[in-house]
């Protein structure tokens, strides 16, 4: 479309918010774009929010590209349309609504559960702001069909969205997906949308009911005699102005622990996240004032949560004293050990046990559970994935963990979705028991590295915001396709795995164990040496992402400062041969 042509459209698409359909407030600010800012109205209207597979996330304002009460009600509209056939035959459709700390959250979850309710669908509301997984053991507890969460996650403040959850308590997959995306398209207008609450259809969810979700999780404790001996442990937490604020304490206080310390700035719940530039625990930036808090305390171990507390950052203290913080594919690695380990310990595996991890997780876990003689199943990026997993083997294996490498860990099969007051209840446990044994986590994780060899990853995230960098991420994945490299590093690509196109030198590396892997907008590139290197665009982000995992031996503890500036050159090395430095 030429310029001239897009700025008619846009103008038009706009003017159509004017009609006294949409609130005065709506019809301001509309008219503030058409009058004073060209390039924000093209960027508000230029295209529909798209509904993806996992729902709605995007920039808060005015107009069709942003999530509003308007966005908001054509999402649900649509949902409740395919609910409606899916489930023609149950007498009432049961739905869960939660929402985080976001600006505007609470009242986009009230406007959900008013346009569910209006169809007739019994609604499960909760009272306040609650953890995303929360919201997935609620599915599953009330028998519901469905659910929705408000939240964008980790995204900057100006971001929210719109979560979508189906009658297992994971994320919407295929085919379910696809077929909800086509209801809400066709849902063009605000007029095919009942906004008529009945609200004797809505039935609010009080703190009773986070009781029941907490014992749930103390009852995944493996060590609580370590913990009574070591309930002086010092942990920092912090909920980074988010969802964790109660759960993530009140947990640990049930697994037994009676010495954690908060940051007082980070327990205000305010959706702009005053002290942080972005309330993301991948961020280090993020972690900083927890930081200097545990210093000032001596804290042996900080945990900070996203503002819908299911990522999870983790540092811990080194050799030297100072506080590292670790990646996901560490944390990941070191909360995985010692579920394994303890299972063991504790003659829980059997010989059909499970984990399973995303496709650009850290290939260690897989070695771990060689070792531990448990399957290891590899799914793409997406949380979604791990449910649909569990899901397929429930009745038939047991589910021990999952992971990935941004943040996100499950333990136990009543939540369908990564969970980070689990996470935070069982990373503390595990550095219970490690130091009931005369060790830190910094110790486990270079024993690790020791057994298995030292993995190494780093993720390069590429920003490219709005329709021009939209069209910017899908150019440079088109030239990766077209133009991939012979060799990285000094090392021959010897396999290039494109999960869109399902083409692949070994075709065999798309499955593992019979699970067939979707196809997805993935490369993966694999060299003689056992680098890997994937990229892939963001599904929630407007980002391309670089995964890079290299290894190397580590033959004593006392080498892992050599080694690991070894591997940290060589990623260096990669990106500046990728033009990526």
């Amino acid at each position: 479309m030429k310029n001239s042509d897009l700025k008619v459209f846009v103008r038009e698409r706009a003017g159509l918010w004017l009609n006294e359909k949409y609130d005065a407030e709506t019809r301001d600010k509309v008219k503030d774009l058409l009058e004073n800012n060209e390039q924000e109205l093209i960027e508000s209207f230029y295209r529909d929010l798209e509904f993806g597979t996992g729902g709605l996330r995007g920039i808060m304002g005015v107009g069709t590209n942003r999530v509003n009460n308007y966005t908001i009600g054509m999402a649900t509209q649509g949902l409740s349309n395919y609910l409606k056939k899916e489930f023609k035959d149950i007498p009432q459709i049961k739905v869960a609504v939660a929402h985080d700390s976001r600006n505007n959250s609470r009242r986009f979850a009230e406007i959900t559960a008013s346009i569910f309710s209006a169809n007739g669908f019994k609604v499960y509301l909760f009272d306040d702001l609650r953890p995303t997984p929360e919201l997935s053991f609620a599915i599953r507890y009330f028998r519901c069909q469905a659910g929705v969460v408000i939240t964008a996650s980790h995204n900057p403040k100006e971001y929210n969205g719109y979560k979508a959850y189906w009658n297992d308590g994971g994320q919407i997959i295929a085919p379910h997906d696809k077929l909800i995306i086509r209801e809400v398209q066709q849902i063009r207008s605000i007029d095919d949308v009942n906004f008529e609450a009945k609200k004797e259809n809505i039935e609010t969810i009080g703190h009773e009911f986070d009781d029941i979700y907490t014992d749930q999780i103390t009852n995944l404790s493996l060590s609580h005699d370590i913990i009574k001996k070591q309930n002086g442990f010092r942990i920092l937490y912090t909920p980074l102005h988010g969802s964790g604020v109660r759960l993530v304490p009140m947990v640990l206080e049930k697994f037994g622990f009676a010495n954690v310390i908060t940051v007082p700035e980070q327990n205000v719940i305010d959706g702009n996240f005053p002290t942080v530039h972005s309330p993301n625990p991948e961020d280090s930036s993020a972690l900083s004032m927890a930081i200097e808090k545990a210093k000032e305390t001596e804290a042996e171990l900080i945990l900070a949560t996203d503002p819908d507390a299911d990522r999870v950052g983790i540092v811990i203290r080194d050799h030297s004293g100072e506080y590292l913080i670790l990646n996901g594919n560490q944390a990941a690695a070191l909360l995985v050990h010692y579920l394994l380990n303890r299972w063991t310990e504790t003659g829980r595996i059997k010989g059909n046990e499970f984990i399973v991890k995303t496709i650009v997780t850290t290939d260690l876990l897989s070695d771990m559970a060689r070792k531990f003689r448990v399957s290891c199943y590899n799914v793409l990026t997406g949380f979604k994935y791990i449910a649909d997993i569990i899901r397929q083997f429930e009745g038939k294996k047991t589910f021990i963990a999952g992971g990935e490498e941004s943040y996100g860990y499950l333990a136990g099969d009543f939540v369908r979705d990564k969970d980070a007051v689990i996470s935070c209840a069982l990373i503390a446990e595990a550095a219970a028991y490690e130091k009931e044994n005369g060790r830190t986590l910094f110790d486990k994780l270079l024993a690790i590295y020791k057994e298995y060899g030292f993995y190494k990853e780093r993720l390069i995230s590429l920003i490219r915001k709005g329709k021009t960098g939209t069209e910017e991420i899908q150019q440079m994945m088109l030239n990766f396709r077209k133009n991939p490299p012979a060799s990285i590093g000094n090392s021959k690509v010897i396999e290039i795995l494109d999960y869109l196109d399902s083409k692949s030198l070994d075709k065999a590396r798309l499955l593992n164990n019979g699970i067939s892997i979707p196809k997805s907008d993935v490369l993966q590139i694999f060299t003689k040496d056992g680098t890997k290197i994937s990229v892939r665009p963001s599904g929630t982000e407007p980002k391309i992402k670089f995964y890079f995992a290299v290894k190397d031996s580590l033959r004593s503890i006392h080498d892992y400062s050599r080694t690991n500036d070894r591997l940290e050159r060589k990623i260096d090395g990669i990106l500046k041969e990728l033009n990526l430095d």
